[in-house]
């Protein structure tokens, strides 16, 4: 059995679907975070027979939680305060992304003008589709793919 020792202060990332979390490690950057990060993947779960888990030991203000509503909404986020969980987060899609994707039309703007940021509304929650604010190109969320 695997042993990773408890957080002081931080959060854990848990249900992550199998293989994962190296996606999302990079889609947060916490590589360029000067913090400790342990990434279980494939642990044993119940619930979803295998998953990854990402525990991370820096305030949870440094996570952005549109981001990880964006790759997986059914993501936990456990805070953790003095080695105890003392919050959840409920993940939701986000009705907004910022410079998250980028625009596949070649004829949107953000195409031109490379300063422009990448911004996406969500068009359809069901459905977990995000359209450009631009050129309304769609766009399926990370989940869809």
């Amino acid at each position: 059995m695997l042993n990773v020792g408890a957080l002081r202060e931080g959060y854990v990332l848990d249900h992550i679907k199998a293989g994962k979390a190296m996606t999302i490690y990079h889609d947060l950057k916490l590589d360029k975070l000067d913090c400790t990060v342990a990434i279980i993947k494939n642990a044993r779960s119940n619930k979803m027979g295998v998953k990854d888990i990402i525990k991370v030991e820096c305030p949870i203000e440094k996570l952005d939680l549109d981001i990880l509503g964006f790759i997986d909404h059914n993501i936990t986020v456990n805070i953790i305060k003095d080695e105890k969980i003392v919050d959840k987060k409920e993940l939701k899609l986000p009705k907004k992304i910022t410079n998250v994707i980028k625009c596949k039309n070649p004829r949107c703007i953000t195409s031109i003008e490379q300063g422009l940021d990448h911004v996406f509304f969500l068009a359809d929650e069901e459905k977990e589709i995000y359209r450009c604010q631009y050129c309304e190109e769609k766009y399926r969320g990370k989940r869809n793919k």
